[in-house]
């Protein structure tokens, strides 16, 4: 699963249906930079764009493809919040600080909203999306969810619908009711990434594919990135790796790979569906995922294909599977044919909060997004960014935050992953 480096982009829709197709060359001389990002997704390209606007000289390495990671291959959904419930952050730091990481949840909204619009980037961005109930139980934990967000931090972009309301606008019975959000969104991912990228190049910022990197070390009070040809002199690294970080030598990562556990999503997407079939499936263009623990999420691509997803482990016929889940949900598109099916990692860490912070003075990093990615990367590469030009105030907010560590290397990850994988899925059927 996380083998990449010298690869192309997987097979999937978004790669079909990509509007610019970005080839950069290989590192193969020395090169300088103030700063080096390692790894071309969301973050990497994130940060290099704020650092970039404010005159610094970057230099992004990618091993792969720009966007070949999860942030080419997700389903594509920005949310606002965190996959950890803030009520564990105000135990965890207190109320300022749990409001304060609240508040830069919705920046992270308002920046994808910002650079849309700035560098023009066509990535099929919509607003809307709904968090939904399978049962009496879960729909408290959402009432809870929306209680929590109006009363302690003054949030009206969510309305709760019951089972009636729901079917105004999703044509399934399955659920009883949902939370619906009117800031966060939907977005073609790799488009978006790409997107990212252009800005990125039309700043001056130097972009490397095919370029894995095999060392970091410190050089005459510099920094040294290695590459499997050359490397790169700067004076700070930023660590954009996410859910690849296990097979980064130690030298990179030392040790913060601890902290992250590889999940497999995997996503389908039906052939085009009519405007009629797709409008009664989901009428008002909002995203859509359940709130089990091991989850379904859904969305019309724009040129009206159901894309469904799951977090899944690695089995054979994941197609097949998916499928079945699908019709689960929608039993009316029993006659539709599947035209794709993909998977891509997502890096979890073990109680789903995200992992920012610095190995040295100038060695930075942030992992751990547990599936609110496509936000929270845009966020990681401001606040990264922040501490290099000098302030880091948020970061340090981040810093302060409980993530604990996965000792004993891959195979007791893999086994805990899989573990994980079956107790919450004897969770979700029983409460």
């Amino acid at each position: 699963m996380l083998d990449f480096s010298h690869q192309e982009h997987v097979k999937s829709y978004y790669f079909d249906s990509r509007n610019q197709n970005i080839k950069l060359p290989p590192l193969e001389r020395p090169d300088e930079a103030d700063v080096c990002v390692i790894g071309a997704g969301f973050f990497g390209l994130s940060a290099a764009l704020e650092l970039a606007e404010k005159g610094k000289r970057v230099i992004v390495l990618e091993g792969a493809r720009v966007g070949f990671g999860a942030s080419g291959r997700s389903g594509g959904q920005a949310i606002n919040g965190f996959e950890e419930g803030i009520d564990e952050y105000i135990v965890q730091v207190g109320f300022d600080k749990a409001k304060r990481l609240w508040e830069m949840s919705l920046e992270a909204i308002d920046i994808i909203d910002e650079r849309i619009a700035k560098y023009n980037i066509q990535c099929d961005w919509k607003k809307g999306y709904a968090t939904l109930a399978l049962n009496e139980r879960r729909m408290e934990d959402l009432i809870e969810i929306e209680k929590a967000s109006h009363e302690a931090f003054g949030y009206n972009n969510m309305q709760l619908w019951d089972k009636t309301q729901l079917k105004r606008h999703l044509g399934s019975d399955i659920y009883v009711g949902g939370l619906y959000d009117s800031n966060s969104g939907h977005l073609h991912p790799l488009n978006y990434c790409l997107g990212l990228a252009k800005a990125c190049l039309s700043l001056g910022v130097k972009i490397y594919e095919q370029s894995p990197v095999v060392n970091l070390t410190e050089k005459y009070h510099r920094l040294e990135v290695k590459t499997d040809k050359s490397a790169v002199i700067s004076d700070d690294v930023i660590l954009a790796t996410n859910a690849y970080i296990d097979v980064l030598p130690k030298s990179l990562h030392r040790g913060i790979n601890r902290k992250i556990l590889p999940v497999e999503s995997f996503i389908i997407a039906t052939e085009p569906l009519s405007r009629t079939m797709a409008d009664s499936l989901i009428n008002n263009g909002m995203s859509v995922c359940d709130n089990n623990l091991l989850l379904d999420y859904y969305r019309l691509s724009a040129d009206n294909r159901l894309l469904f997803g799951s977090d899944s482990s690695a089995e054979k016929d994941m197609v097949s599977i998916m499928r079945q889940n699908m019709l689960h949900v929608f039993p009316q598109l029993e006659n539709v044919k599947i035209d794709y099916g993909w998977a891509g990692p997502i890096d979890m860490t073990m109680n789903s909060t995200p992992h920012f912070g610095r190995l040295s003075p100038h060695i930075y990093f942030a992992q751990g997004y547990s599936g609110y990615g496509v936000a929270l990367t845009g966020l990681a590469g401001r606040i990264i960014a922040e501490a290099i030009l000098g302030d880091d105030e948020r970061l340090r907010v981040f810093e302060a935050l409980n993530v604990p560590s996965v000792y004993g290397g891959k195979l007791i990850k893999r086994l805990a992953t899989k573990i994980g994988v079956q107790y919450y899925k004897w969770l979700d059927k029983y409460r």
